[in-house]
């Protein structure tokens, strides 16, 4: 009975944590792509620069993203 108890507490926990990371993470990329689109709109013709500057902070942003959802999976299936 108690092994269960844990187990639905560690899967409520995963569960928190992964739709915690979720939004977070839209938000981010959301803010992220507002920015830029307000910069092209200031500056159409350095449009390019814009967006080759802003690839890399994405990536960063989705890969921190897809490793908290990978360690929250992991917490449930380790536990």
């Amino acid at each position: 009975m108690q092994e269960a108890l844990n187990m639905s507490w560690a899967y409520a926990g995963a569960g928190i944590g992964l739709g915690l990371v979720v939004v977070g993470a839209g938000l981010g990329i959301g803010k992220l792509a507002a920015g830029v689109a307000e910069g092209v709109a200031r500056q159409p013709s350095a449009a390019g620069q814009i967006s080759g500057a802003t690839n890399l902070p994405l990536f960063l942003l989705e890969g921190v993203a897809i490793l908290a959802e990978v360690f929250c999976l992991l917490i449930v299936l380790l536990k």
